[in-house]
């Protein structure tokens, strides 16, 4: 999930319906843009030589998962890859167009058209060299002092380079109708603390790679050779001791423990040695904004304070120079993008080859202005029906959330209720924003990306800072209208389903409602069910972090997620790996919850009267399917092995099998039985909600 130039760290309370990455369009596999079918199902995907009871993943995608490549330039593929490349073809047409077309100066239609267009000129990139970041390359090299570094880190934040922390602004989770300034752990230039920490031969192999790409990238700046070997010795070595404090993904998942607000007094002892006034000025903060802080890792902080003190400036230098050329690498000369591409991709994620320009120029423009491109998006690829079935669909699927609440044996009145009052509190956004941000401030230059990236950066976060002191804005947005994904904001009590996931698979306006009920159905009832799984239960109707449930009821649903979790945590996607239940059990209640909700939502629909039996599948068959054609995806096996360690969803395989083999209306819909693969017994199906 990446909004706009907005940091992740910025989102960090989102829970979203996957973390994608764009996928090359095919015309093999779940075709999404083909010609619609009645009863949604894609026939041509089902493998009949598996049987649905004992693998239900395999029978619904099997012969897509065997005739289908992941594409050169993927780490994985599947059908939210290809809609997302749908979806980038689609943006891809906006911004060719807007390149030649010559707009008024200062419009949308130039801003992104010259945007698009200063990535995709290479000749330019190429004959200007590092000269765009020289300036900030000069000022790395003149800091002398701690209270440079401050100050730097501070600097660094107005283009969300990752310095070892990051300062952003949300809701505040205890007060949500305020904003608050946060702090939050960064610093790091692999994907996660276990890169540096495992003492798994392949992640050693990964750190010794790393070490010769910061060196290689380094001395590609000019660097001699031997004293960029020595920096990255000592870069490696400032990481090293970042990630050993860095809090784990599982603790960072905490509500209330990384809900710590403290004022500034409080903030000074807490990093006593560190120049928060030096770090203020050069983020270009007034300290007056920011009378307190939600400090999300306090102990992190506290690691780092003696870690910048000990570490000698002239290593902060170097690590600050690498940070800038590693987070500009894509947007330099050719050699750059290559040096960065075999690690981050290559090694990472085992990608053989780098994307098309094209590709990488719409994912940049996307990222920078993406909002400023959803405008153009949506007047373009919005169609206003989809919007009004799903407006239903989310009405039916609150119905039956209620229904469910009413339905739990487990649950006291008490409980109960105050669970039916912050589902009566949800507000759901479709589609796009009702208002747009405003970018007037940023201007674009063509034949200027360095410049372009580094205003619009400013500009995201001048905006975040100016919300300081002031109302909540209940309309703003964390994904673009061309995103494919879904979110539940907690501290807005929120669900939002951009433009473009209302699409086949997902919904088919064509479609019979049971596909598109286990198909969007569940995917509306997996970010209605996020604000209530382990952590999205924490919070109240007003979005905010209060203790609403009774305590027997806070035990029996600990102990039904610690049951679901041990499904989850005897599964091992790759050798000596396994699913991170801890990680992942946000997103594995959401799974299971919101199709439970999507079949009750379903069932109500039809209001007493039997399903047609289309394709030779009952409605009920079709709905279980609708849900497991979602989930059709390939991994390589490095992206693979990152996703167990960063990614708090569940591969797909185990999002389709693990949750149907928890329902009993899957058995009967399949005649699951005992000795079957897919089979658990009535005491080992775990129910939520």
């Amino acid at each position: 999930m990446r909004v706009e130039r907005v940091a992740a760290w910025a989102v960090s309370f989102l829970a979203s319906l996957m973390l994608g990455a764009c996928g090359a369009a095919s015309d093999d596999g779940p075709d999404v843009a083909s010609r619609p079918l009645q009863s949604g199902v894609y026939l041509q995907n089902i493998d009949r030589d598996v049987r649905p009871q004992d693998d239900f993943y395999r029978y619904v995608n099997g012969q897509w998962l065997a005739r289908t490549p992941i594409p050169a330039d993927r780490s994985n593929y599947g059908t939210f890859t290809m809609l997302e490349e749908e979806a980038r073809n689609d943006v891809r047409a906006i911004l060719e167009e807007a390149a030649q077309a010559q707009a008024p100066a200062d419009s949308d239609l130039q801003k992104v058209g010259d945007f698009y267009a200063s990535f995709m000129d290479e000749a330019a990139i190429e004959s200007q060299g590092l000269a765009p970041l020289q300036g900030e390359l000069d000022r790395i090299d003149a800091i002398a002092s701690a209270q440079d570094v401050a100050r730097y880190i501070g600097r660094g934040q107005r283009a969300f380079v990752p310095h070892p922390f990051a300062f952003y602004v949300g809701i505040d989770e205890k007060n949500s109708s305020e904003y608050i300034g946060s702090l939050y752990q960064t610093g790091l230039g692999m994907p996660d603390r276990d890169y540096y920490l495992s003492k798994d031969p392949r992640q050693a192999e990964v750190r010794e790679k790393y070490r010769a790409y910061v060196r290689d990238l380094l001395a590609l700046s000019g660097m001699p050779k031997a004293e960029a070997e020595a920096a990255a010795a000592n870069i490696l070595a400032i990481e090293s001791a970042v990630a050993q404090a860095h809090w784990t993904r599982v603790q960072n998942r905490d509500a209330r423990k990384t809900y710590n607000r403290l004022d500034r007094e409080a903030l000074k002892k807490l990093m006593p040695e560190f120049d928060w006034n030096a770090f203020f000025a050069g983020a270009g903060i007034e300290e007056s904004k920011v009378p307190a802080l939600n400090v999300v890792q306090p102990s992190y902080f506290q690691a780092l304070d003696r870690l910048i003190v000990r570490t000698p400036v002239a290593h902060w230098r170097a690590y600050f120079r690498y940070m800038l050329l590693d987070a500009q690498a894509p947007a330099l000369p050719a050699r750059f993008v290559q040096l960065h591409f075999d690690f981050h991709r290559r090694t990472i994620s085992g990608i053989e080859e780098l994307e098309p320009r094209w590709k990488r120029g719409v994912d940049t423009v996307n990222a920078a202005i993406g909002d400023l491109v959803g405008k153009l998006y949506v007047e373009r690829h919005f169609k206003p029906e989809a919007k009004h079935r799903v407006d239903q669909l989310v009405g039916h699927l609150m119905d039956a959330f209620a229904q469910g609440i009413d339905a739990l044996e487990w649950m006291t009145p008490e409980t109960r209720k105050r669970a039916h009052a912050k589902l009566a509190q949800f507000s759901t956004k479709m589609g796009y924003p009702e208002k747009w941000r405003d970018w007037s401030a940023l201007h674009v230059r063509r034949g200027d990306l360095i410049g372009n990236e580094a205003r619009a950066s400013a500009a995201v976060f001048d905006r975040n800072l100016a919300k300081l002191g002031g109302p909540v804005d209940r309309t703003e947005w964390y994904m673009t209208p061309q995103t494919v994904n879904a979110y539940y904001n907690p501290p807005a009590n929120e669900i939002a389903f951009p433009a473009a996931i209302l699409q086949p698979p997902f919904f088919d306006v064509t479609a019979d409602d049971a596909v598109n009920y286990g198909a969007i159905g569940a995917v509306i009832g997996h970010e209605i069910s996020h604000g209530f799984d382990d952590q999205g239960r924490r919070y109240d109707g007003e979005g905010n972090l209060a203790d609403w449930w009774e305590h027997q009821d806070d035990e029996e649903f600990s102990r039904r997620a610690k049951q679901l979790g041990a499904q989850y945590a005897a599964i091992s996607p790759v050798p000596g790996m396994s699913i991170n239940a801890e990680l992942t059990m946000g997103e594995n209640i959401a799974d299971l919850a919101g199709l439970t909700m999507a079949y009750r939502a379903y069932r109500m629909s039809l209001n007493g009267k039997p399903a047609p039996v289309i394709d030779g599948f009952t409605g009920d068959q079709r709905f279980f399917i609708g849900w497991a054609q979602g989930w059709a995806r390939k991994y390589r096996d490095d992206e693979l092995r990152k996703r167990l360690l960063t990614d708090p969803h569940s591969p797909s395989e185990y999002r389709t099998n693990v949750v149907v083999a928890n329902l009993p209306a899957f058995q009967q819909a399949f005649h699951v039985k005992p000795g079957d693969k897919m089979y658990l017994t009535p005491d080992r199906q775990v129910r939520i909600w």
